[in-house]
């Protein structure tokens, strides 16, 4: 038995000048379908497992990311902090400085 399939329909087979379907056919035709269903399902696992291990990688880029600004944060406050102190201190200087100065 031969089977003529409409690409557009996929595998749906018809038989040709009006012949019987026989089991060996649909045997046949199932088998196909069971192929095909086999290699979409591997293809979607392997574009699942791509997409988790993106947003994996993802996640541990924003992570690592999150890290260094919160290490930036933490150290441009330590700066701030100094310069504060150290404003302070000048300010204090010159007071004494000034004060000494003008003592009389």
């Amino acid at each position: 038995m031969r089977l003529r399939t409409d690409p557009e329909m996929g595998l749906a087979p018809e038989p040709v000048l009006g012949q019987r379907k026989s089991f060996g056919c649909v045997f046949f035709f199932l088998m196909q379908i069971d192929q095909e269903i086999g290699s979409e399902a591997k293809f979607q696992r392997d574009f699942l497992d791509e997409l988790q291990m993106t947003l994996i990688r993802a996640q541990a880029g924003v992570k690592n990311n999150i890290r260094k600004l919160n290490l930036s944060i933490i150290q441009s406050g330590n700066n701030h902090i100094m310069h504060v102190v150290l404003f302070a201190l000048f300010c204090f200087c010159i007071l004494y400085l000034w004060s000494k100065m003008f003592k009389r």
